[in-house]
This record gives structure tokens, C-alpha cells and sequence, in this order.
């Protein structure tokens, strides 16, 4: 396996590759002198974290929420103009060269990593150096795990380049087992070396990854591995980068008793805590929680919830040419695009504007229903518009518009002013952006004040994978429990539905639906048919577009197309994937 890095990534390390080799630099910070201090290995890992971020500047396009589009739960939403959204629901394309962005984040991240793990060894604190090891390489294999799950054979690159002849050469595509077993031993190590510190006693600070968050981490890539290729363990690479060894289903139950016994985490005592609209300046007129208000216990807010085991962490009004993926876009990007009405926002308070993507499948609702009627969980998810009597469907030419939004990820709205008569008068277009949380109370622009952070595992998720790994229903039934529902038996099916509830509109439906099957996954995509939507305010229902979903699930198995201009840039060593010929090209909603 050839150790080099591709062109395009090198541009990001070097500007004179001889001079970085050969000379050594007293004034500019170089691998000969730097990191030095504790504070110089924070800032190096620091850098890493930053492109994690990045890919919020572009984050239509990126694996979240592709997640959340392709997965059975969400259909596309979004305007007429939004045809890549539409087509990403369709398992079809109108640019091939649409995750371009979210390709060179990735590869910019992992470009990082490798350099931080060739030198972080010179960080004299041992237990310093062993946490930012952990992280970067937890890092490392979020990257990799997200680009195999969205691409399938991607180029594994290993270190820093060692010469310019190795930064000229385009690196081949590895296979899917060489890169999960390169994730397997990343995490593997960071999970060994990390200190088994409390959640909220990190070391490095708050919002790091943590030993606990590689378990976690582990265990969800075990299972995908194991599920979508049939496979009962997940392969490992030696040092010398040889698939030499498996981690199994033991070693992964262990790691994940670790967490559970010794982390600290705990699930939140209520789980609408989780979400923002029960923050304290929402929920003074958020009429679903002031149960909440009457207790004092609001929204768990970002550094302070015990159930998080990690998360992207964003900060309030960046700027668009510097720092723009700091805010939380998502929220944006899934907010309601127009509740039809003078008042609209108020209307649906406290959720806010924004594009429109990600509009609920009714078939969940109904589901919810059906199999857990008294499931506290479903209206704490998902908002109802029918039961905003003001709500007027198709207001901006919305397309697979449903009566329905979730509420996880999502613009919420603050009261910022009151009617002489207590009405609300005018609102934040971010809660956040009052003095009460983390604004002036002023700068509030309902593009870029999206502060609160994106969460990628939580405590629940973990214990839902102990239970499906040792087919034992005691950790689901704790999450159960925190629902206010009954326990039960363990059983497959169960446990499927436990999952597709705790955890919906979270991103890993989609990765669930692949992982059980190509059966389940393509029975879960045509389950969308039929279901009553509104195409720029006409009723319809969701029609196959192009060969349908069953056809293009089969040609492509959810993998979806590498960047064209990565494919042009190889010159051949990279090859498209199946299923992405032009008949895949989306034209418009028939």
C-alpha cells in the first residue's frame, strides 16, 4: 500500500516541499520545533478539529446530511431550484462533482491528522500526549468512516508524504476492508491510550473526543462493518499497515462496558432536555414544555449534558469568509423555509427560518403511532404542522413537502419583545443571540447565529449497541424507561424499532438501514411511495423518480458518486462507482 498523499491535499501542507524538508526554520513554527509546549500540541490538534467543522460551510453536501435525506425518515424538502437535494433523496444526481467540498474537508482533516500523529511524541506530558494521540487518531477515523460510508474505495492515506515524488503520484483506491481496518486500529489505540477520565474532566478541555467517544465510535463502525458485509468480525491493521488481526464482537462489548460503567455519562432525566427548544428563553412560551419552566429544568446546553459523548462544537455569528462553518448550518439548512403567513415564525414558534431541506415522512408518525402510542418521544421529535392552524403548505414552492418537521436540528426562535397584551411581538432569529445565552442581544443574523453544537453520540446510542451486540434488552429498556415506556423482552425487531425512535433525525438511520440488509433497506425506501406531499402547495404523493428506489438502491447500494474532478485529477487510478452512468441524471419531479 503506497504511503503518499495526492496532490490536491499537499497544496494544504506546503508551500516550498524542499524548504519543509531540508532547512530548519527559528523563526516559523516547523516539524523540528514544534509542538514544544503543551499549548503547541493543543493548538496542533486544534487544527484538526477546525476541519471537522469545515465542512459546515458546505454542509448540503456533506455525509450528515446526505444521511438524513437518503434514509426512509426524511424526504428531500427545499424549493424547486433545490434539485440536488431532490435528487440525493432519489438515489440520482445532477452534478457529479457535488461532494467536492466535503471530499478535499475530509482529506484536509485527515492531512492534518497524519501530521499531528508524526509528532505529537514530542509532548513531554504523558498523559497530555496519550489524550491528543487518542483524539487526533479518533479524528482520523471519523474522517475515514464517513468517507467509506458515503464512497465506498477511497485513496487511505497513511502519513505525511516523505518526498516530492510521492506528493506527484495520485494515490490508488483501497478497499473497503483495507480502510476499515485502518479505522479499527485507530480507534482501537485511542480507546487504549486515552486516560479513563470522567466526560467533563478531559484534560484538553471541554468538547474533546474522549476515550469514551472512541468506544462508542468502535462499536458503531463494528456494526456497520459486521452487518453490511456479512461479516462477524471487524479486520485490523498492524503498524506496518497489514491487515494482520480482527477486533470482535467481545472486545467491542467490553469497550462499551467500559464506557458504560466508568465514563460518567448518564442518559438526561427528560428527553426533551436534549433539544434546544427547551431552552430557558424558548420555553418561557413554548406552551410543549413548560412542565419544564414550572421544575426550572430546561435544555441541557452545550458542555453541560451528560449524555453527550461527542459532538461538533459551533460558536455564535462567524463570519461567511472566515469562519463561517462554526455555526451550526444544519439548523439553517433544516429550519422551515415559510409557515405561509405575516407572522410566520410566530406562528410555529419556536422554530425558526431557513431552507426547508429534510421534511418528515408521514409513515414515521404513523409507525410511531401505531407501535408505541404512548412513546413521549414522538411529539418531543417531531412537530405536527397540521396543529398550526395558520400553517399554509406550498408558501414558497416547496417540493415533498409533508405535514411534518423534526425538531432536533432545527432554528429555534427567542422571544425578544412582548405585546402590551403578553403576545409575542418580535423574536430572536436565534435564541442564542440574546444576552441570556451567548449573544449581545443584538447581532442576530438568522444565517449565521446557529450556535448550538451538532450531536454525533450520545450515551443512549450506547447503550442501544450493548443491547443489539449481547442481544440483552436491559440497557434498551433504560432508555425505554426514560420514555415513560414499559419494559421489554429483547428481541431483533424490537430493538430495530427502539433505534429508529431514540434516534431519529440523528444521521444514523440511513447507516442502520444499510447495516440490516439490503432487503430492509430497500423495503424501508419504498415505504416512502404514496405518502401524501405537497409540490409547490399541490397535494400529491411520493412517486419512483427515474428507476425508483428499489433499482437504484440495487445499482449503486446506497454508495453514492465520487467527485468528478477527483475521478479527472487521478487520470485513471480512481473509478467512478457503479450505478452513476447518466442514467442516474435527475431531470425534475414528474
Amino acid at each position: 500500500m503506497k504511503k503518499i498523499l495526492f496532490i490536491a491535499l499537499a497544496a494544504l501542507l506546503f508551500s516550498s516541499c524542499e524548504a519543509f524538508l531540508d532547512t530548519d526554520s527559528y523563526t516559523k513554527k516547523n516539524t523540528g520545533n514544534y509542538p514544544k509546549t503543551a499549548d503547541d500540541a493543543i493548538q496542533m490538534v486544534t487544527g484538526v478539529y477546525a476541519t471537522l467543522n469545515r465542512v459546515l460551510a458546505n454542509c448540503g453536501n456533506s455525509y450528515y446530511f446526505a444521511a438524513q435525506l437518503l434514509s426512509d425518515d426524511m424526504f428531500a424538502g427545499g424549493g424547486e431550484n433545490d434539485k440536488h437535494w431532490t435528487s440525493l433523496e432519489h438515489l440520482m444526481y445532477v452534478d457529479l462533482n457535488q461532494y467536492n467540498s466535503f471530499w478535499s474537508d475530509r482529506y484536509s482533516g485527515i492531512s492534518r491528522a497524519n501530521m499531528a500523529i508524526a509528532n505529537l511524541d514530542k509532548v513531554e506530558d504523558e498523559k497530555l500526549r496519550n489524550q491528543l494521540m487518542g483524539e487526533t487518531l479518533f479524528l482520523r477515523a471519523l474522517f475515514y468512516f464517513e468517507l467509506v460510508q458515503m464512497f465506498g474505495d477511497v485513496p487511505l492515506i497513511t502519513q505525511v508524504p516523505q518526498s516530492v515524488s510521492e506528493v506527484a503520484e495520485y494515490p490508488a483506491q483501497s478497499t473497503q476492508e483495507e480502510i476499515f481496518a485502518f479505522i479499527a486500529a485507530d480507534l482501537k489505540k485511542a480507546s487504549d491510550i486515552m486516560p479513563n477520565d470522567k466526560w467533563n474532566a478531559i484534560v484538553s478541555g471541554e468538547g474533546h473526543a474522549t476515550r469514551w467517544a472512541a468506544q462508542a465510535l468502535l462499536a458503531r463502525v463494528f456494526l456497520f462493518y459486521t452487518g453490511f458485509y456479512g461479516k462477524t468480525e471487524l479486520p485490523m491493521m498492524d503498524e506496518e499497515f497489514n491487515i494482520t488481526g480482527t477486533v470482535t464482537k467481545a472486545e467491542v462489548i467490553a469497550a462499551l462496558e467500559d464506557c458504560i460503567n466508568n465514563s460518567g455519562h448518564t442518559l438526561a432525566n427528560d428527553y426533551r432536555r436534549l433539544w434546544p427548544y427547551s431552552n430557558s428563553l424558548s420555553a418561557k412560551d413554548y406552551y410543549y414544555v413548560q412542565d419544564l419552566k414550572s421544575k426550572g429544568e430546561y435544555w441541557l446546553k452545550d458542555g453541560t449534558n451528560p449524555e453527550t459523548v461527542f459532538a461538533i462544537k459551533c460558536s455564535h455569528l462567524a463570519s461567511w469568509s472566515t469562519t463561517i462553518g462554526y455555526s451550526n448550518q444544519y439548523c439553517l439548512f433544516f429550519a422551515i423555509r415559510n409557515a405561509g403567513t405575516s407572522d410566520q415564525y410566530k406562528n410555529v414558534f419556536p422554530f425558526g427560518q431557513g431552507w426547508g431541506a429534510g421534511t418528515v415522512n408521514p409513515r414515521l408518525w404513523d409507525d410511531w403511532l401505531s407501535k408505541e402510542p404512548t412513546d413521549k418521544r414522538r411529539k418531543a421529535s417531531i412537530l405536527a404542522a397540521a396543529e398550526r392552524p395558520n400553517y399554509v403548505y406550498g408558501a414558497d414552492a416547496l417540493m415533498e413537502e409533508s405535514t411534518f418537521w423534526q425538531k432536533k436540528v432545527i432554528a429555534i426562535t427567542g422571544t425578544k419583545e412582548y405585546e402590551a397584551d403578553g403576545s409575542l411581538k418580535t423574536l430572536y432569529n436565534s435564541f442564542t443571540s440574546s444576552t441570556e445565552y451567548y449573544g449581545d442581544g443584538e447581532s442576530d443574523d438568522f444565517q449565521l447565529a446557529h450556535e448550538t453544537d451538532l450531536i454525533l453520540i450520545r450515551f443512549a446510542d450506547v447503550l442501544l449497541m450493548h443491547s443489539e451486540l449481547t442481544e440483552t434488552a436491559d440497557k434498551m429498556n433504560l432508555v425505554r424507561a426514560r420514555a415513560g415506556l414499559e419494559p421489554v423482552s429483547y428481541s431483533f425487531e424490537a430493538l430495530q424499532h427502539e433505534r429508529r425512535f431514540e434516534l431519529a433525525f440523528e444521521g444514523l438511520r440511513w447507516g442502520d438501514m444499510r447495516r440490516w440488509g439490503d432487503n430492509y433497506a430497500i423495503s424501508a425506501l419504498t415505504g416512502q411511495l404514496g405518502q401524501t406531499i405537497w409540490n409547490r402547495g399541490v397535494q400529491t404523493v411520493m412517486k419512483d423518480q427515474g428507476a425508483g428506489y428499489a433499482a437504484r438502491y440495487q445499482a449503486t447500494r446506497g454508495f453514492l458518486p465520487l467527485p468528478s474532478s477527483e475521478v479527472d485529477l487521478s487520470d485513471g487510478v480512481l473509478q467512478q462507482n457503479p450505478g452513476w452512468g447518466t442514467d442516474a441524471v435527475f431531470g425534475s419531479w414528474n
